[in-house]
């Protein structure tokens, strides 16, 4: 059985993150907690409160962007932090409860702000091994 997990991957002076699991929504939900890598440990992000996003797109790639854009207005928005992701996918509409808390300086010893996600090496794909990948670049 394979694990899932997320790593990063070097881009100039912006962030890939890749999100690897048995499923496309585990791939997305690892790619989510990669992105909230960035921003600081997401271990130490608190389950505090479920937040509900919904997003739809014309395929899996341009659904990737939709998520993590969606994830970055929502922390901005609320200046929280998510670290655990449930994403459900069918036929190009996400569906994800995401649980955080509020950013706490002190806590979390913030690192970088993220931007945005972009189209910069963007893949969804099921790979050889039956693992899926989703992995873009985020503009930091």
């Amino acid at each position: 059985m394979n694990k899932k997990r997320w790593e990063h991957f070097p881009h100039e002076a912006d962030m890939g993150v890749r999100g690897i699991g048995n499923s496309k929504e585990e791939a997305f939900e690892q790619t989510a907690i990669a992105m909230s890598a960035v921003i600081t440990d997401p271990a130490i992000i608190s389950a505090v409160e479920r937040v509900e996003i919904a997003c739809a797109a014309p395929d899996d790639e341009l659904l990737l962007v939709d998520w993590l854009n969606a994830l970055v207005y929502e922390m901005a928005t609320r200046k929280w932090l998510f670290g655990r992701f449930e994403v459900h996918i069918k036929e190009h509409q996400l569906v994800a409860s995401v649980w955080g808390e509020p950013m706490d300086t002190a806590k979390h010893q913030l690192a970088v702000e993220i931007k945005g996600a972009t189209y910069t090496a963007l893949r969804v794909a099921r790979e050889s091994n039956g693992e899926w990948v989703a992995q873009c670049v985020v503009d930091v």
